[in-house]
């Protein structure tokens, strides 16, 4: 996949001159931290066979939650506290019901993506909510040493999830439990709650994504993040991660998140007609899976 990438590069810096200015660079690690956020927590929900369709509507709610409670008075940091706990919650609440009634995570995060969405309507009345201070802008648009603060999220979200799968015993559950779960329970893992808890941390990324969004546009507002599922689930795809579960990396869908905003920003800088760019985004995410399927070991 990293050499689809190089590739891909190559050509928007051929065919669109700005592509590899520095500005243009960091707009688009800008625009892919919070999709990457998420992403890497799906990452890991996956590989648990499981899936998670919530997180956008999640996003959107934590944003608004945000700006409901700051509204209210509540000081920001304890709103945004208030937003990462509920977020982990949700998480939470599919684990236990896939674990306690065996409802699957597909049905549960469906039935949440229509009322988190509808939750979020319900707390801003349907318009955006401004309450922020003006220092509030900082998680969303502010700058460290030239780098968007949403960039050195991601990568600190990175670092941490891939040490956590790559040097703990839980990043091996997690693979055992996907990989082969009666397997893992004889080998004393308790498969549901490496489960719940994956799908937790998910939830508290997607609403970490949701804080930074809210930020980023200063309001709280409902009807942000929508498809967000739908990419952060192909990031992890196009990264290599299988939906069988037990196989993938943090690092894959690193790469993955980083594929689907150079495609976009490079048709921006193209100036391809926004419907053509659904089209030839949907085009280009489906060759890069076949060609990544194409060289991935067989299962």
């Amino acid at each position: 996949m990293e050499l689809i990438l190089v590739l891909l590069c190559v050509v928007l810096a051929l065919g669109a001159p700005n592509f590899l200015t520095l500005a243009n660079l960091l707009t688009v690690l800008q625009s892919i931290s919070m999709q990457g956020l998420i992403a890497l927590g799906m990452t890991l929900v996956i590989l648990v066979r499981e899936i998670d369709l919530s997180v956008g509507a999640a996003a959107a709610f934590s944003g608004c939650l945000v700006a409901w409670l700051a509204g209210r008075g509540v000081p920001i940091p304890a709103a945004i506290s208030l937003a990462l706990a509920a977020g982990a919650l949700l998480g939470v609440f599919t684990g236990v019901m896939r674990a306690r009634f065996a409802v699957p995570s597909f049905i549960t995060t469906l039935a949440l993506f229509t009322g988190l969405r509808g939750g979020a309507l319900l707390l801003t009345g349907g318009f955006p909510l401004t309450p922020f201070p003006q220092s509030y802008a900082f998680l969303g648009s502010g700058h460290v040493a030239g780098v968007p603060f949403p960039a050195l999220l991601l990568a600190a979200g990175f670092l941490f999830t891939h040490v956590l799968m790559r040097r703990t015993a839980f990043g091996r559950a997690v693979y055992a439990a996907g990989g082969n779960p009666e397997a893992a329970r004889l080998a004393g893992i308790h498969v549901a709650r490496v489960r719940t808890l994956v799908l937790a941390l998910t939830g508290l990324l997607a609403a970490l994504s949701g804080v930074v969004l809210s930020s980023r546009i200063m309001s709280g507002t409902p009807t942000v993040a929508q498809g967000w599922e739908l990419d952060v689930i192909a990031a992890v795809i196009i990264g290599g991660t299988s939906l069988a579960g037990g196989v993938g990396t943090v690092w894959g869908t690193l790469v993955g998140i980083v594929f689907i905003g150079v495609v976009v920003n490079g048709m921006t800088l193209l100036d391809v007609q926004p419907y053509t760019q659904h089209v030839v985004r949907g085009l280009l995410i489906f060759a890069a899976v076949l060609l990544n399927r194409a060289h991935a070991p067989r299962e």
